[in-house]
């Protein structure tokens, strides 16, 4: 996210009459909004690093919606005073200046050392590319489909929804901030229309959110436009003669309570928000732009002890280069989780988490020193005359280095947009391991009929269970398993028909739990007595469809449900959830796939999520440990395995 303010805006437009003098908070940079920007992101990096380390940091971007949209309307308001109008096209170009150098730099950057690492993080690269170009980034990606949230397909550029974001309402809102000028005399009443259109949006982003698919509301610009909103609406409402209620004796008795409950309320939705829960997105987003117009309107008033922290050396030096972070740091998250692929878990990749945000924050430092501070104060051909003079200078050798550099960067990035792959490596293994599973299933289909075949049973509307009299708890045999899944069982599917070669996989990309009861009720009568289940993998844990699932089995055979394991917020209140329904059911046991990847290497495909071939002869092995627990369990007598060599 840019991290707006007056004074990386190229300053306010000169005034063409004398404007009284201002009280210190209203004139040059606003004082603790560094700070804040710091504090955003701080959250956001966090999140992208590990979100079970801060499952609710994506919300800081909503803070840096509530700064621009404060200090843009700030701005645009100081110059309608001073000037009887606002210069739009002076006001564009001054956000172009800020914008683009910096971004001209990081994209084409990250493009190459995506090549260098990994391929696959290509994949519609050439689509991310023309997003940050037009600045529609968001709806491109809404478009195709496109989700922040998951983990199984990372996109290299997607953290640029959000600069889109930003950048259609630099273009729109002044127009509309005109009108509204226009039109409404009140200040109070402009600050009530703007709050106004912030309600809506956040009703809008209620209405339509989708807990399967949340990246529309949140990618979109109509149904998150509330924090940029609150944040015009408190700029308009500070711009008028009561100072948004801060004249008031009841401000200056509440004040710190104000500053407090906001700084609180922000923190703690940064820590229990989560990507999946309705409640981040019928009502979360919106406190949380409250809760930072909160703590800006009284950072901005006056000084005090939040203003103070906000201010320290540290913060203000974070929150000026949050531009540049926020650009680099998920590009480089994604090459360093390729470069040095560790298993989410252990001190290894800690420090390989470490490691990613140091180079971000460096490359940040970089690109503020040498690229957007010589554009914002010379302008891009100021700053392009001095970069000339000092090649001049520093001889010709270096000068043909630098430019032959940029001549091989114009020449390979257009290479690698058109030579990008269509999909990853591991969605292209899991379309074939898919195929090679359906092909087996409509051979299976394809054979005659006969009494003794499970696939010809009859498929009734509840499946029966063997008589308890006969139930058999002793370790399952290959042909006595039938295993039902999402793409984690597509991925781990030779290995499993290799440990188990007459075992019967039903298993699909992108499956969830809810279609779990029909398909074990598919079985009928035919049901083996021993059942896998996994699934969860891009949409959760569904309580409620695992009971279902459970009951259509019934408790006299075989069940291990196999964990998640994910670099997101939801792998571990995930899990949890999964024992929780199994728990008191003797026939069920949990196969801890999640568990068994710790401290592990070379386990995970290139996506941090499928497991590789060794990883899915693991996952295998870990599913017959939960078989054998359960069979010693119910038998009380050891339940012997034949050893199997893995390839």
């Amino acid at each position: 996210m840019e991290p707006a303010g007056p004074a990386s805006h190229g300053g306010v437009a000169t005034a063409r009459r004398p404007v009284p003098q201002r009280p210190a908070t209203e004139t040059g940079r606003l004082a603790g909004l560094d700070g804040l920007r710091a504090l955003a992101i701080v959250a956001v990096v966090v999140f992208h690093l590990d979100p079970g380390w801060l499952s609710g940091g994506f919300l800081g971007v909503d803070v840096f919606f509530v700064v621009s949209g404060f200090l843009i309307t700030t701005l645009l308001l100081r110059e309608r005073a001073a000037t009887g109008g606002v210069d739009l096209p002076a006001f564009w170009r001054r956000r172009a200046r800020r914008l683009l150098p910096a971004l001209a730099v990081v994209v084409p950057s990250a493009v190459l050392l995506a090549r260098l690492a990994e391929g696959d993080l290509l994949v519609g690269v050439g689509r991310q590319v023309l997003g940050a170009a037009t600045f529609t980034s968001n709806w491109l990606e809404i478009a195709a489909g496109s989700d922040y949230f998951a983990a199984t397909s990372p996109a290299l550029l997607a953290n640029l929804w959000s600069l889109a974001v930003e950048e259609q309402f630099y273009l729109l809102w002044p127009l509309a901030l005109l009108a509204l000028t226009a039109l409404v005399a009140r200040p109070a009443h402009r600050a009530a229309v703007v709050a106004g259109l912030a309600a809506a949006s956040a009703v809008l982003m209620a209405l339509r959110f989708d807990p399967e698919y949340p990246t529309r509301v949140y990618y979109g610009t109509d149904t998150h436009a509330a924090p940029l909103m609150v944040g015009a609406a408190l700029a308009l409402a500070f711009a008028g003669p009561s100072r948004a209620g801060t004249r008031t004796a009841a401000w200056a008795r509440h004040r710190r309570t104000v500053g407090l409950l906001g700084a609180l309320t922000l923190v703690t939705l940064f820590v229990v928000a989560d990507e999946r829960s309705p409640l981040t997105f019928r009502g979360g987003v919106l406190l949380a732009a409250l809760a930072t117009a909160a703590v800006l309107l009284v950072v901005v008033e006056r000084p005090g002890r939040l203003r103070a922290l906000l201010e320290l050396p540290a913060a203000r030096w974070l929150g000026t280069r949050s531009y540049g972070i926020y650009l680099w740091h998920w590009p480089v998250v994604l090459v360093v989780g390729r470069d040095l692929p560790v298993t989410p878990g252990g001190g290894h990749y800690v420090a390989t988490r470490l490691w990613a945000a140091l180079v971000t924050i460096a490359l940040a430092d970089l690109t503020y020193r040498f690229v957007e501070t010589p554009v914002r104060r010379l302008g891009p051909v100021g700053a392009f005359a001095a970069l000339a003079r000092r090649m001049r200078t520093g001889g010709t050798r270096r000068a043909r280095v630098v430019w032959g550099v940029v001549a091989a960067v114009v020449v390979a990035v257009p290479v690698v947009l058109v030579t990008a792959p269509e999909r990853t490596r591991t969605e292209a293994t899991l379309a074939a391991q898919e195929a090679e599973l359906a092909a087996r299933e409509a051979a299976a289909l394809a054979r005659p009929a006969s009494a003794s075949s499970p696939s010809a049973s009859p498929t009734p509307s509840v499946t029966a269970s063997p008589a308890a009299a006969t139930v058999d708890w002793t370790m399952p045999k290959s042909g006595e398993i039938d295993a039902f899944g999402d793409s984690m069982l597509v991925g781990a599917s030779d290995a499993v028909r290799y440990w188990y070669p007459k075992v019967r996989i039903d298993a699909r990309s992108n499956r969830r739990w809810s279609q779990a009861p029909a398909l074990v009720r598919a079985r009928g009568e035919g049901l083996r007595r021993a059942v896998l289940l996994a699934f969860g993998t891009n949409f959760g844990t569904d309580a409620k469809a695992i009971r279902r699932t459970l009951d259509v089995i019934g408790p006299d055979r075989m069940v291990v449900v196999v964990t998640v394991h994910g670099r997101y917020a939801r792998a571990e209140t995930d899990n949890e959830q999964l024992r929780e329904v199994v728990r008191g059911r003797d026939n069920v046991v949990v196969a801890d796939w999640d568990a068994a990847l710790k401290d592990t290497e070379g386990m995970l495909q290139s996506d941090d999520i499928h497991p590789s071939v060794k990883g899915a002869h693991l996952y295998t092995r870990t599913v017959q440990r939960a078989f054998v627990a359960l069979a010693e369990r119910r038998t009380g007598q050891p339940a012997p395995v034949k050893a199997v060599r893995v390839p």
